[in-house]
Protein backbone atom coordinates (compact mmCIF):
# COMPACT_ATOMS: atom_id res chain seq x y z
CA UNK A 1 0.00 0.00 0.00
CA UNK A 2 1.39 3.61 -0.66
CA UNK A 3 1.11 5.84 2.01
CA UNK A 4 -1.56 8.40 2.17
CA UNK A 5 -0.77 11.66 0.52
CA UNK A 6 -0.91 14.38 2.39
CA UNK A 7 -3.06 17.36 1.38
CA UNK A 8 -1.20 19.91 -1.31
CA UNK A 9 -0.49 23.54 0.76
CA UNK A 10 -2.15 26.06 -1.38
CA UNK A 11 -2.59 30.11 -1.56
CA UNK A 12 -0.27 32.00 1.09
CA UNK A 13 -0.40 29.11 3.28
CA UNK A 14 2.56 28.11 1.13
CA UNK A 15 4.30 31.06 3.11
CA UNK A 16 2.54 32.05 6.13
CA UNK A 17 1.23 30.39 8.34
CA UNK A 18 -2.54 30.92 9.66
CA UNK A 19 -1.42 32.77 12.77
CA UNK A 20 1.42 34.92 10.84
CA UNK A 21 -1.78 35.84 8.05
CA UNK A 22 -3.90 37.21 10.78
CA UNK A 23 -1.08 38.75 12.66
CA UNK A 24 -0.24 40.71 9.66
CA UNK A 25 -3.84 41.56 9.36
CA UNK A 26 -4.42 42.82 12.70
CA UNK A 27 -1.00 45.21 12.00
CA UNK A 28 0.33 43.39 15.02
CA UNK A 29 3.55 42.17 12.95
CA UNK A 30 5.75 42.75 9.94
CA UNK A 31 6.14 39.71 8.10
CA UNK A 32 9.46 39.33 6.24
CA UNK A 33 9.28 39.69 2.51
CA UNK A 34 11.72 38.78 0.03
CA UNK A 35 14.55 40.42 -1.58
CA UNK A 36 14.47 39.62 -4.92
CA UNK A 37 11.78 39.82 -7.46
CA UNK A 38 11.01 36.81 -9.90
CA UNK A 39 10.28 38.81 -14.02
CA UNK A 40 8.84 38.27 -17.21
CA UNK A 41 10.78 40.35 -19.80
CA UNK A 42 8.21 39.39 -22.32
CA UNK A 43 5.40 40.89 -19.79
CA UNK A 44 7.30 43.66 -19.31
CA UNK A 45 7.98 45.22 -22.91
CA UNK A 46 4.45 43.71 -23.64
CA UNK A 47 2.97 46.54 -21.55
CA UNK A 48 5.88 49.24 -21.15
CA UNK A 49 3.80 51.30 -23.85
CA UNK A 50 0.83 51.43 -21.67
CA UNK A 51 2.91 52.30 -18.57
CA UNK A 52 4.30 55.46 -20.80
CA UNK A 53 0.71 56.23 -21.42
CA UNK A 54 -0.25 56.45 -18.30
CA UNK A 55 2.37 58.47 -17.18
CA UNK A 56 1.27 61.16 -19.45
CA UNK A 57 -2.05 61.50 -17.96
CA UNK A 58 -2.74 64.46 -14.98
CA UNK A 59 -3.22 61.77 -12.25
CA UNK A 60 -0.05 60.02 -12.66
CA UNK A 61 1.89 60.94 -10.14
CA UNK A 62 -0.77 60.53 -7.89
CA UNK A 63 -1.73 57.02 -8.72
CA UNK A 64 1.64 56.02 -8.33
CA UNK A 65 1.72 57.20 -4.50
CA UNK A 66 -1.11 55.52 -3.90
CA UNK A 67 -0.20 52.39 -5.45
CA UNK A 68 3.22 52.13 -3.56
CA UNK A 69 0.76 52.44 -0.80
CA UNK A 70 -1.49 49.98 -1.31
CA UNK A 71 1.39 47.78 -2.44
CA UNK A 72 3.14 48.79 1.11
CA UNK A 73 0.32 48.06 3.31
CA UNK A 74 -2.84 46.00 2.15
CA UNK A 75 -0.45 43.50 0.09
CA UNK A 76 1.26 40.30 2.40
CA UNK A 77 4.88 39.69 1.41
CA UNK A 78 4.23 41.31 -1.97
CA UNK A 79 7.46 40.58 -3.77
CA UNK A 80 7.36 36.75 -2.74
CA UNK A 81 4.00 36.52 -4.15
CA UNK A 82 3.79 39.13 -7.39
CA UNK A 83 2.22 38.48 -10.25
CA UNK A 84 1.34 34.58 -9.21
CA UNK A 85 -0.78 35.50 -6.57
CA UNK A 86 -1.85 39.25 -7.34
CA UNK A 87 -1.20 41.63 -9.99
CA UNK A 88 -1.51 44.77 -11.26
CA UNK A 89 -3.14 46.28 -15.04
CA UNK A 90 -2.20 49.70 -16.21
CA UNK A 91 -4.90 51.15 -18.29
CA UNK A 92 -7.29 47.45 -18.53
CA UNK A 93 -9.00 47.00 -21.69
CA UNK A 94 -11.91 45.64 -19.28
CA UNK A 95 -15.21 47.81 -18.60
CA UNK A 96 -14.85 50.99 -16.18
CA UNK A 97 -11.87 52.99 -17.88
CA UNK A 98 -9.81 52.21 -14.79
CA UNK A 99 -6.01 53.97 -14.70
CA UNK A 100 -4.65 50.78 -12.71
CA UNK A 101 -6.20 47.75 -11.38
CA UNK A 102 -5.13 45.04 -8.31
CA UNK A 103 -6.67 41.35 -8.70
CA UNK A 104 -6.03 38.30 -6.52
CA UNK A 105 -7.35 34.86 -7.81
CA UNK A 106 -10.53 35.63 -10.03
CA UNK A 107 -11.39 38.81 -8.00
CA UNK A 108 -10.70 42.72 -8.50
CA UNK A 109 -9.81 44.28 -5.52
CA UNK A 110 -8.78 47.40 -5.88
CA UNK A 111 -8.94 49.83 -8.92
CA UNK A 112 -8.19 53.49 -9.37
CA UNK A 113 -10.13 55.81 -11.92
CA UNK A 114 -9.82 59.55 -13.37
CA UNK A 115 -11.93 62.06 -11.83
CA UNK A 116 -11.44 65.21 -13.83
CA UNK A 117 -7.86 65.27 -13.59
CA UNK A 118 -7.85 63.26 -10.15
CA UNK A 119 -8.19 60.15 -8.85
CA UNK A 120 -11.22 58.16 -7.33
CA UNK A 121 -10.84 54.30 -6.35
CA UNK A 122 -12.54 51.65 -5.92
CA UNK A 123 -12.42 49.57 -2.96
CA UNK A 124 -13.58 45.75 -2.98
CA UNK A 125 -14.36 44.17 0.24
CA UNK A 126 -16.41 41.86 2.71
CA UNK A 127 -20.40 43.91 3.42
CA UNK A 128 -19.72 42.60 7.31
CA UNK A 129 -16.64 44.34 8.00
CA UNK A 130 -18.43 47.64 7.58
CA UNK A 131 -22.30 46.84 9.10
CA UNK A 132 -22.21 48.18 12.39
CA UNK A 133 -23.55 44.91 13.86
CA UNK A 134 -20.99 42.67 11.65
CA UNK A 135 -23.58 41.62 9.95
CA UNK A 136 -25.10 40.69 6.24
CA UNK A 137 -27.69 43.27 6.67
CA UNK A 138 -27.42 45.93 3.44
CA UNK A 139 -29.19 48.17 5.83
CA UNK A 140 -26.89 48.14 8.80
CA UNK A 141 -23.75 49.82 6.64
CA UNK A 142 -21.82 52.21 9.77
CA UNK A 143 -22.19 55.34 7.03
CA UNK A 144 -21.28 57.29 10.17
CA UNK A 145 -18.02 55.38 10.34
CA UNK A 146 -17.30 55.11 6.43
CA UNK A 147 -17.82 58.96 6.46
CA UNK A 148 -15.00 59.74 9.43
CA UNK A 149 -12.58 58.27 7.16
CA UNK A 150 -12.82 60.82 4.31
CA UNK A 151 -12.09 64.06 4.15
CA UNK A 152 -15.62 65.23 3.33
CA UNK A 153 -18.85 62.92 3.65
CA UNK A 154 -19.34 63.33 0.18
CA UNK A 155 -15.90 61.98 -1.09
CA UNK A 156 -17.59 58.33 -0.04
CA UNK A 157 -20.16 56.34 -1.32
CA UNK A 158 -21.00 52.75 -1.43
CA UNK A 159 -22.83 49.71 -3.40
CA UNK A 160 -23.39 46.01 -3.47
CA UNK A 161 -22.12 43.76 -6.16
CA UNK A 162 -22.94 40.51 -6.59
CA UNK A 163 -22.30 38.08 -3.79
CA UNK A 164 -23.63 37.36 -0.27
CA UNK A 165 -20.91 39.37 1.68
CA UNK A 166 -19.70 41.71 -1.08
CA UNK A 167 -19.65 45.59 -0.35
CA UNK A 168 -18.17 47.78 -3.06
CA UNK A 169 -16.65 51.27 -1.96
CA UNK A 170 -15.67 54.81 -4.20
CA UNK A 171 -13.36 56.79 -2.57
CA UNK A 172 -13.07 60.46 -4.59
CA UNK A 173 -9.67 62.33 -4.24
CA UNK A 174 -6.57 61.76 -3.17
CA UNK A 175 -6.61 63.21 0.42
CA UNK A 176 -9.61 61.21 1.12
CA UNK A 177 -8.18 58.21 -0.35
CA UNK A 178 -4.81 58.32 1.71
CA UNK A 179 -6.65 59.15 4.86
CA UNK A 180 -9.12 55.78 4.00
CA UNK A 181 -6.16 53.95 3.55
CA UNK A 182 -4.85 55.20 7.55
CA UNK A 183 -8.12 54.59 9.19
CA UNK A 184 -7.29 51.09 11.32
CA UNK A 185 -10.63 49.52 10.74
CA UNK A 186 -10.63 50.00 7.14
CA UNK A 187 -7.29 48.92 6.32
CA UNK A 188 -7.96 45.60 8.37
CA UNK A 189 -11.04 45.05 6.39
CA UNK A 190 -8.94 45.40 2.90
CA UNK A 191 -6.54 43.61 4.60
CA UNK A 192 -8.66 40.45 5.47
CA UNK A 193 -10.70 40.64 1.75
CA UNK A 194 -6.99 40.29 0.31
CA UNK A 195 -5.77 37.51 1.91
CA UNK A 196 -9.30 35.71 1.47
CA UNK A 197 -8.91 35.59 -2.20
CA UNK A 198 -4.96 35.35 -2.28
CA UNK A 199 -5.22 32.35 -0.22
CA UNK A 200 -7.47 30.61 -3.23
CA UNK A 201 -4.70 29.64 -5.12
CA UNK A 202 -3.02 31.27 -8.04
CA UNK A 203 -3.57 34.55 -9.71
CA UNK A 204 -6.16 34.09 -12.89
CA UNK A 205 -4.89 37.56 -13.71
CA UNK A 206 -0.98 36.37 -14.47
CA UNK A 207 -0.58 37.75 -18.04
CA UNK A 208 -2.12 41.43 -17.55
CA UNK A 209 0.76 42.32 -14.40
CA UNK A 210 2.24 45.59 -15.74
CA UNK A 211 6.02 44.87 -14.25
CA UNK A 212 6.55 49.06 -14.39
CA UNK A 213 3.51 49.67 -12.02
CA UNK A 214 4.82 46.64 -9.90
CA UNK A 215 8.41 48.74 -9.47
CA UNK A 216 6.22 51.62 -7.58
CA UNK A 217 4.40 49.07 -5.55
CA UNK A 218 7.40 47.76 -4.44
CA UNK A 219 10.04 50.59 -4.13
CA UNK A 220 11.29 50.85 -0.90
CA UNK A 221 10.83 54.73 -1.04
CA UNK A 222 8.29 55.83 1.68
CA UNK A 223 8.70 52.69 3.82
Amino acid sequence: MSAARRPSTTGLRRFLDLQQQRDWMEGKTIVADADERSESLELRFKYAARFEKLLRRPQAQEVLEILRRYGRDCIPIPRRTERLYWSVSCLPSTPGKALVRVNASWMELFSLHPDGEGVRALFVTQLSDFTTDHSLDQGEVDEAFLERCVVTPEDISYFFPRGEDMFGIKVRGFSSIGKFLAASRALRAIRAFNLTHMNRGRNAYQASHCYSLADHMLSDEGR
